[in-house]
């Protein structure tokens, strides 16, 4: 079974989601049906921010001094907490799922965000095409099984 913490750094969160913590919950049930996630119990956490704090985290950990819609900060030495392994923490910001919301749906945009960081905080990355690919098939596989009519 896969589990999350959700931290709230920024107000606007609970105006689109007013209980991050069930809508994610309702959606790791679905990802724990899919095969490629079915092992081990996990656990995470989504640290839901704002660009001055996506700026602050991007610039102290990739040196880069701007905002970005996610961060992954996996724990290299999984951490065993009593039977769940602690796979790290994902940031993502408000500003950026809203913006990319305005031309499609924010909860869509929301679980793109969410899931890509879930996936790297797995290990997958996308520094190459072929990675690339790999990553893109797993996140698609993802959200059509979240948005698929049943």
């Amino acid at each position: 079974m896969i589990s999350v913490d959700i931290v709230f750094d920024y107000y606007f969160w609970k105006k689109k989601i007013k209980s991050p913590k069930t809508y994610i919950r309702k959606r790791l049930l679905k990802l724990n049906k899919l095969k490629l996630f079915q092992n081990k119990s996990k656990n995470f956490t989504i640290f839901l921010t704002n660009n001055k704090m996506m700026k602050e985290l991007n610039k102290k950990f990739r040196k880069k001094n701007k905002p970005t819609d996610v961060l992954s900060f996996p724990f290299s030495n999984r951490i065993k907490i009593k039977k769940n392994i602690y796979l790290g923490d994902i940031a993502i910001s408000y500003e950026i799922v809203n913006k990319r919301s305005k031309d499609s749906n924010f909860f869509l945009e929301f679980d793109k965000m969410w899931i890509h960081g879930y996936l790297h905080l797995l290990g997958y990355d996308h520094k190459n095409k072929k990675d690339f690919n790999k990553m893109k098939k797993i996140e698609d596989l993802v959200i059509n099984k979240f948005y698929k009519k049943n």
